[in-house]
């Protein structure tokens, strides 16, 4: 059994493993920069360590301070929550090495599926749908060429080892195709340290969808239906909701039944996530798969009354899940709305400062996963996540009505946020009706002064 976890990351997320653990009967263990010393999830862990200064590469990527400083504090277990380590083959095969539990799936899982590319191979062999493209890492412009007269323009320039939206262009027309390959090649070596690229069919305005999927180690794979991610800026996600409007039982279940097919593919363990791009016609095309805990997780939990978290570390502890795909059930709907420290009329630039006043949002079906209080001072060194608001109600309308009141109710000040653009979002008669894709908020934008 795990009774003691070492929590490898910062912010809300942090803060959410703590209460997670403290509901198991696990004591959790913080870490912390100097730059975080202040931070909510320093306050509440049974004990909290410094691993470096602000700057994260000099403490929440330092891997040996934070394999040297569970070993010290006596742990069982690793968790690394979101980013930073969390799809670290290196640091998750360090943390077997050293005799502790890495709460996320094998080195080997990891490896396979952060290398996209190589993810892509796996799940066409596993019989998952994937967007026709080239066949393995380009070796030239000229190859990428040839690639993509075969497929049909416009086309996806992608980074073999990217992630998070980085390491992608998109090709319109051959002229440009040339230049496209030398710079996204430059980028992929600059932020991965991989030059390595491929190229797929551009898919015209899909809507993001992934699905959930828990795996235990004894082969034992469950899907835990979808969320819809297609609110998006830069390919970073703002709302996300379950279950995903447009989807009918027929295309959930077959949607589903691909994510464990590709979970299994790779011996995948705990919680992952396996991403579609779903177009008009119904079509769906495998992504990539993240394999750990996501932001946007809530909202699962709310329409199914799963908690993640826990399941994670109970099958990081050895057990056998207690639930068949039968017992799963969707319940009502939920919305997520991520609330940033950035200025939307500033192209989301992030604002870090001192927040001068939090009232969060409460009432029948809000829940709210933060770390912030009145007075605490965002740093500029990490994400500008600071809260993430969830709804849920009985439909997908009471969700959307209680999500506006919630937004209503709170109070932030002292930094931006979206929040303003979430109340137009919300009141939009596409996203009223369910009708949107990822070309939602930039035509929102351009279509709306001031939004």
């Amino acid at each position: 059994m795990i009774k003691r976890v070492l929590i490898a990351n910062r912010g809300e997320i942090a803060v959410r493993i703590i209460r997670a653990c403290r509901e198991l009967g696990i004591e959790p263990v913080a870490v912390y920069s100097r730059g975080d010393e202040n931070s909510l999830h320093v306050k509440l862990a049974n004990e909290a360590y410094c691993i470096g200064p602000p700057s994260a590469r000099d403490s929440y990527l330092n891997m040996q301070n934070i394999v040297s400083t569970a070993i010290g504090a006596e742990v069982d277990a690793i968790h690394p929550g979101y980013g930073f380590l969390a799809e670290n083959s290196t640091f998750a095969d360090l943390c077997q090495q050293c005799g502790l539990i890495f709460i996320g799936p094998s080195p080997r899982a990891i490896e396979e599926m952060g290398n996209k590319e190589r993810a892509r191979k796996l799940m066409e062999k596993a019989g998952v749908p994937i967007v026709p493209g080239s066949k393995g890492d380009l070796e030239d412009a000229l190859e990428a060429m040839e690639v993509a007269g075969k497929v049909g323009y416009p086309v996806m320039l992608k980074a073999a080892a990217g992630g998070g939206g980085k390491g992608m262009r998109l090709v319109k027309e051959p002229d440009f195709l040339k230049r496209a390959f030398s710079l996204t090649r430059n980028e992929a070596e600059k932020a991965f340290s991989n030059p390595q690229i491929y190229l797929e069919k551009f898919i015209s305005r899909p809507r993001h969808v992934e699905v959930q999927v828990l795996a235990d180690n004894y082969g034992n794979v469950i899907h835990l239906g979808e969320r819809d991610c297609s609110i998006q800026r830069r390919h970073q996600k703002l709302i996300e909701e379950a279950p995903c409007p447009v989807l009918d039982e027929n295309l959930r279940q077959k949607m589903g039944e691909a994510a464990v097919r590709a979970a299994q593919a790779v011996d995948y363990t705990g919680a992952g996530t396996v991403e579609f791009l779903l177009d008009a016609d119904g079509n769906f095309y495998f992504m990539e798969m993240n394999t750990r805990i996501q932001v946007e997780h809530p909202v699962t939990e709310m329409v199914t009354g799963i908690d993640l978290v826990k399941a994670q570390l109970q099958i990081a502890g050895g057990e056998e899940l207690d639930l068949k795909q039968k017992d799963v059930k969707l319940e009502g709907a939920a919305i997520e709305c991520r609330i940033n420290a950035e200025d939307p009329a500033q192209d989301f630039l992030p604002r870090p400062g001192l927040i001068k006043e939090w009232l969060p949002p409460g009432g029948p079906g809000i829940r709210v996963d933060s770390f912030i209080y009145s007075g605490y001072v965002v740093v500029p060194h990490y994400d500008s996540l600071l809260a993430k608001v969830i709804a849920w109600g009985t439909d997908r309308e009471e969700a959307r009505r209680r999500m506006s009141r919630a937004l209503g109710e709170m109070r932030l000040e002292g930094v931006p946020t979206p929040i303003d653009l979430y109340k137009v979002i919300l009141e939009d008669d596409n996203f009223c009706s369910g009708n949107y894709d990822t070309g939602f908020l930039p035509g929102l934008i351009e279509g709306k002064e001031g939004v």
